[in-house]
C-alpha cells in the first residue's frame, strides 16, 4: 500500500481528541512534510523517525513522503505522534508484511485482513529516540481517559512507563511497548506485546485530625456543614484563631473520590507537569497570595491547567484573601458557578475541570485586631474599609458559609481534644448519602427547579429568609446559597423537609 492510515490522540485542554496519522508515500523527489497544524515538536518529528526506522532495521523509504494529522484545524503538539507516523511509513512502504490470516488453513479467506483488523482498534501514541526506543509520553492518563470515554472497544500502545499509569484507567486494553520493533511485530503477528500491568493503587495520604484543635465549636460544627454539602466557606478572624488549622483538615472530612474522580484529579495535575499517582484523598491546593491570573485559572501559549484546577475535586484555600490582587480573585467567579475554566487563545480553546469547594480565610482588618478583648486595633475606620473592599460583593456573594472566629481563650487551650475527623467524617457521609440518593449532586449544585423541588419551605420558614433577606440586602444568588446551606443543615438532622430552624441556622452563616 501507499498509504497508511492510524489513530492517535492530541491534548486540548483537559481532552484527548481523535487524531487520524495518514501517511502517503508517492513519486517525486525525495520530501518529507508534515501538514495538519503541527508545532515544532511535531515538525521534528522527521529526524527521530528517519533514525529510528533505519537504527531498527528497516529502510526509510525513498520518494515524496505527506503525512496529514486530521483534523487540520486541531493543533498539534509534542513527540507523541511519532511512533504512529514511523508505523504509517512502515506500512505504506510494504515493509511490514500481513500476517497469515485466520482463514488461511481453512482454504475460506476472512473478511478483511488480519493486520488490517488489528490496526482498525489501535490507538498509539508514543516519542521515539534516535535509536527506535519508546519514551514516555505527557498526560498517559488523560490519553487513556479519553479513549475509554468513546472508543472502549479500542486497543491503546503506549511506551512502558506511561502504559503503566494508563493501565489505571479500568475497561481499557492497554498495551506497553519499548521500542518500534516490538510495535511492528505485533502488527505483523510475529510477537504480541504485553499488557500493561497497573502500578499498585496507592493508599491516601495521612491527613491533619479535626481533635487538634482546640475551642471553637461553632467553627468546627460551619466546617461540617461546608464539608456534608459541599459548600465553599470564608473564615474572618485574628491571627491565631485557628482559620489555617480548620482549612487543613476539611479533606479529612470530605468522602473519599470514587476511581474515576481520582483519575481526573490525577490526569488533570499530570498536565501541570505534577508527576502524582491518583489518590483517593481530596486534592488540598494552598497557593501563595502573589500568584497571578493564569497560575490560578490556568493559560500560557500551550495552556496548562492552573491551581483551581488543580483543586478539582478537591478544596482550594486561599488564605489572606484580601492580600490577593483584585483582578486575579474576580478570576474566581465564573468557575465558582460553573465548575470548569474556558481559556481562549488565537489559535485554540482550551477547558479544564474546575469542580472545587473553595475555603478562604482573612482578619477583620490590616492589623487583625479588630474587635479583640485583649488587644487595640490600630486602624482607621478608611483603613478597614479599604481593607475589606479588596474582595468584591460579587464574589462574597458565591460564598455559601461567612463565618467569623473568636480569638481562642487560654483556657480552651489546656482543655480536652475535640471531636476526631473520623467521627465526623461519619455523619458528613451519611449525609452526602442523603443527598445522592435523592438529587444524585451535593446540596452545593442545586440550581433553578431543583432548589424548588428539594428546598421547600413551609410558610413560617419563607417568611423567616424572606425577613432575614430584607435585613441582609441580599441578592437572588445569595438567597439560593442559603436555601442550598439550610438544605444540608436538614440533611445533617436527618429530616426530610426544611424548617424555620434550618433556615434560621443557614441565615446565621451569612451574616457579615
Amino acid at each position: 500500500m501507499s498509504l497508511a492510515v492510524l489513530a492517535s490522540r492530541a491534548l486540548s485542554g483537559a481532552h484527548a481528541h481523535v487524531v487520524r496519522v495518514e501517511t502517503h508515500l508517492g513519486p517525486g523527489l525525495p520530501g518529507f512534510n508534515v501538514v495538519g497544524l503541527p508545532d515544532a515538536g511535531v515538525r521534528e518529528s522527521r529526524e527521530r523517525v528517519r533514525a529510528a526506522i533505519i537504527n531498527s532495521g528497516f529502510e526509510f523509504p525513498a520518494g515524496r513522503i505527506t503525512v496529514n494529522l486530521s483534523p487540520a484545524d486541531l493543533p498539534k503538539e509534542s513527540g507523541r505522534f511519532d511512533l504512529p507516523i514511523a508505523l504509517g511509513l512502515l506500512l505504506a512502504s510494504g515493509q511490514l508484511p500481513e500476517p497469515p490470516s485466520a482463514g488461511d488453513a481453512g482454504g475460506k479467506p476472512p473478511a478483511m485482513p488480519a493486520s488490517e483488523s488489528i490496526l482498525a482498534r489501535l490507538v498509539l501514541a508514543g516519542e521515539l529516540s534516535l535509536t527506535g526506543a519508546l519514551t514516555p509520553v505527557t498526560a498517559p492518563l488523560l490519553i487513556a481517559l479519553g479513549v475509554a470515554g468513546d472508543q472502549p472497544d479500542a486497543t491503546l500502545v503506549l511506551p512502558a512507563g506511561s502504559a503503566e499509569q494508563a493501565a489505571w484507567v479500568p475497561g481499557l486494553q492497554v498495551l506497553s511497548a519499548r521500542s518500534l520493533a516490538d510495535v511492528a511485530a505485533h502488527i505483523t503477528g510475529a510477537h504480541a506485546l504485553p499488557d500493561a500491568v497497573p502500578a499498585p493503587w496507592p493508599e491516601p495520604p495521612p491527613v491533619p485530625c479535626l481533635s487538634d484543635v482546640r475551642g471553637q465549636p461553632a467553627a468546627r460544627r460551619a466546617l461540617e456543614v461546608a464539608a456534608a454539602g459541599g459548600h465553599s466557606l470564608l473564615m474572618v478572624g485574628p491571627p491565631g484563631a485557628g482559620k489555617s488549622m480548620l482549612a487543613q483538615r476539611l479533606p479529612g472530612l470530605l468522602p473519599p473520590l470514587s476511581r474515576t474522580q481520582a483519575l481526573e484529579a490525577a490526569a488533570v495535575a499530570a498536565l501541570a507537569g505534577h508527576a502524582q499517582a491518583p489518590a483517593g484523598q481530596p486534592p488540598f491546593r494552598a497557593p501563595h497570595h502573589s500568584l497571578s491570573v493564569p497560575a490560578l485559572v490556568g493559560g500560557g501559549t500551550h495552556p496548562r491547567p492552573g491551581e483551581i484546577s488543580l483543586a478539582h475535586h478537591g478544596v482550594l484555600f486561599l488564605d489572606e484573601l484580601p492580600e490577593f490582587n483584585r483582578r486575579t480573585l474576580e478570576s474566581l467567579r465564573e468557575p465558582l458557578e460553573t465548575g470548569r475554566v474556558l481559556i481562549s487563545r488565537a489559535m485554540r480553546t482550551a477547558r479544564f475541570p474546575a469542580r472545587f469547594q473553595l475555603v478562604a480565610a482573612m482578619n477583620p482588618c490590616p492589623c487583625g485586631w479588630r474587635g479583640h478583648p485583649a488587644r487595640a486595633c490600630a486602624c482607621t475606620p478608611d483603613q478597614v474599609a479599604r481593607y475589606a473592599g479588596r474582595v468584591s460583593g460579587p464574589l462574597l456573594d458565591r460564598i455559601d458559609l461567612h463565618l467569623r472566629l473568636p480569638p481562642v481563650a487560654p483556657e480552651d487551650l489546656d482543655g480536652p481534644p475535640g471531636e476526631a475527623s473520623p467521627a465526623v467524617r461519619e455523619r458528613v457521609l451519611a449525609c452526602r448519602g442523603r443527598q445522592l440518593e435523592r438529587q444524585d449532586k451535593p446540596n452545593a449544585a442545586l440550581a433553578g427547579a431543583e432548589l424548588d423541588r428539594h428546598c421547600a419551605l413551609d410558610e413560617s420558614g419563607r417568611e423567616l429568609l424572606r425577613q432575614a433577606m430584607r435585613r441582609l440586602r441580599g441578592s437572588a444568588r445569595v438567597l439560593h446559597r442559603t436555601l442550598r446551606v439550610a438544605r444540608t443543615i436538614a440533611d445533617l438532622e436527618g429530616a426530610e423537609r426544611l424548617g424555620a430552624r434550618h433556615v434560621a441556622q443557614a441565615v446565621q452563616y451569612r451574616a457579615e
